[in-house]
């Protein structure tokens, strides 16, 4: 399994399919970040408290709100001039690149957030996505697509481990 959160996030981004599933979560007013958190979460098997979904997102929304946001939108702006002046095409390449390192400095500050959570939680696990999506997202398929390549993610990393321990003397 992967132990950060960066990596799982990029695990999961790279399976078929995750990449339209946020995209249109995002359409619907989620934050990526926060979703590929909760997938994370929810593999580790940490337990949703109120306090955590809270604490979260205390620290998502303004950093979203701030920063991601507005290089997102500067970099969405600049999108159809970009594509006859290579100069602005250069400059738009060089603020994607800032909002992916905002978006995984996000994900850092998350992760932060909630490492000292106990993993591996003995009881039933409630679903971090639906308490994390917003609610307009909570029944939409692309949600839907994202719990189920998250749940195959975990699947073929247990297979991996379970691999590695069977090969060991």
């Amino acid at each position: 399994m992967h132990t950060d959160l960066w990596n799982h996030a990029l695990a999961l981004y790279a399976r078929p399919g995750v990449e339209a599933a946020c995209l249109d979560l995002q359409t619907l007013g989620g934050d990526v970040c926060l979703l590929l958190c909760a997938t994370w979460l929810q593999a580790r098997g940490v337990a949703v408290r109120e306090g955590r979904v809270t604490a979260l997102r205390e620290i998502a929304e303004p950093w979203q709100r701030d920063v991601v946001n507005p290089l997102r939108s500067l970099r969405q702006q600049w999108r159809a001039a970009a594509q006859g002046d290579a100069q602005l095409a250069v400059l738009r390449e060089q603020v994607k690149g800032l909002e992916l390192q905002a978006e995984k400095a996000l994900l850092e500050r998350l992760q932060e957030r909630s490492r000292q959570w106990p993993v591996g939680a003995h009881e039933p696990m409630e679903d971090w996505l639906d308490r994390l999506a917003p609610d307009q997202a909570r029944h939409h398929d692309a949600l839907v697509n994202l719990r189920v390549a998250a749940a195959a993610l975990q699947d073929a990393e247990d297979g991996a481990l379970s691999l590695i321990h069977i090969s060991e003397p």
